[in-house]
């Protein structure tokens, strides 16, 4: 008995599971199942149309031919049947006798078996012998051992030609997904490659222009945000300067906190546009992920309450440590902002995992409805709970994070820890 480990049948269940969803979800799979029904059914209507239209002619013309024949074979072998006629009956023909009687039993072939039809092929005389005709032992049997077999692997053949004939059909749809992929996340560099002047290249031809007014589109909006960004910077400097000079008062503080934030804003906004771009916004260079995060607790966050609990050895990242910073930065201001409350340190973390560096930050507050969990990591979206300036900040922290994991080729997932909300970034080594 072979025992199976228990990942193997595992994997050999979860490979069931899943085999009818690719099944579904494969246009090719379906369209070879296809061709193999329309095969199987051609021949399932051509042998029953076949015997439809000549069973009668069978039973009215063929019968009566083939039971006179053995009738006639009988004859000739005699009364009482003989043996010599026999042998000299099964050498001229392709066919086997077996003779059962008074006195006489004797059969040409060992593996003699007779042919089915209600015995048409069986004859008995007067003298009580039965007479048996079946069919002998054919030549091209013994020349053609695996002749059964050439069918199936016709069927085989068939099959692996008909899936290689709708795989180069439909190979333009991978080209115009890996481009749509591209697209989605913001690469217009490598445009969908155009092989065939079929409907599948029109549709490819058509998803490239359309790419190609999308970048022009946000080119345009990023050329005019930036703009814009830029021009507010020297009036608001003018504005912060008049501030600053003004008389101490109320009113003052109140200005010269919205003037800065409003700055914080044009930063973040000018910064989110850089790292629009992808790996092309980034200057990289080796960097421990355990010093940066020590540095940055150790100069923005002096007595906070933050628990560092941090891996031994890490790997070298290369990272753009300005932008790795500000995301560190971020992740702790915003899980000192929201779980402050809790009277619980921040709990930080790193670990290796596999080919991967994991970046855990953690507080205990109120955590984040499941439903807003996916919005959190957008630009300008606080959740209800976190709808004022004063402790929602601007919106713009997360989807910085997200940007810079992403520019890296890494992920930023948020989930609820119970209590409090659980940042992890992931790095690829």
């Amino acid at each position: 008995m072979i025992c199976r480990p228990p990942h193997s049948r595992w994997a050999h269940k979860r490979w069931h599971q899943r085999w009818p969803q690719r099944f579904r979800h494969s246009l090719r799979w379906r369209l070879v199942a296809l061709f193999l029904m329309l095969a199987a059914g051609t021949v399932i209507v051509f042998v029953g149309g076949t015997r439809l239209a000549f069973g009668n002619g069978f039973e009215v013309l063929v019968k009566p031919l083939l039971s006179d024949y053995v009738d006639r074979l009988a004859a000739d072998l005699g009364t009482p049947p003989d043996v010599e006629r026999a042998k000299a009956l099964v050498a001229r023909l392709p066919i086997s006798v077996r003779i059962d009687g008074p006195e006489l039993h004797w059969a040409s072939h060992p593996s003699h078996k007779a042919m089915a039809g209600d015995g048409m092929f069986t004859r008995t005389n007067a003298e009580g012998y039965r007479i048996q005709f079946g069919l002998g032992d054919m030549a091209w049997r013994e020349r053609h051992p695996w002749g059964g077999l050439v069918p199936l692997f016709g069927l085989l053949l068939l099959t692996l030609l008909a899936y290689a004939t709708v795989r180069r059909l439909f190979r333009p749809l991978d080209d115009i997904r890996a481009g749509a992929l591209r697209y989605g996340e913001g690469n217009f560099s490598a445009p969908i490659p155009v092989r065939r002047s079929d409907e599948l290249g029109d549709l490819a031809a058509q998803v490239n222009y359309m790419a190609t007014g999308l970048q022009g589109m946000l080119k345009g909006q990023r050329a005019l945000l930036l703009a814009i960004s830029h021009e507010l910077r020297s009036p608001l400097t003018r504005a912060r300067l008049n501030a600053e000079l003004s008389a101490d008062s109320a009113e003052r503080q109140a200005l010269l906190r919205d003037l800065a934030l409003m700055s914080e804003l044009i930063t973040d906004l000018l910064e989110s546009e850089r790292l629009a771009a992808g790996p092309a916004a980034l200057t990289r260079e080796a960097a421990d992920l355990n010093t940066l995060v020590r540095e940055v607790v150790a100069t923005g966050f002096s007595g906070q309450p933050i628990q560092l609990s941090l891996a031994d050895e890490l790997p070298p990242l290369l990272l753009d440590r300005p932008r790795a910073t500000m995301l560190v930065r971020n992740l702790i201001d915003n899980a000192l902002r929201h779980g402050s409350s809790a009277g619980e340190p921040v709990f930080i973390s790193t670990q290796l995992d596999g080919d991967q560096v994991r970046l855990l930050v953690r507080d205990h507050g109120p955590g984040v409805p499941e439903d807003q969990l996916s919005k959190l990591a957008e630009p300008f979206y606080r959740p209800d709970i976190a709808r004022t300036r004063s402790a929602g900040g601007v919106g713009l922290g997360l989807y910085l994070c997200r940007l810079v994991a992403q520019s890296h080729g890494g992920t930023l997932v948020l989930r609820n820890a119970s209590p409090g909300l659980e940042v992890e970034v992931r790095w690829p080594v």
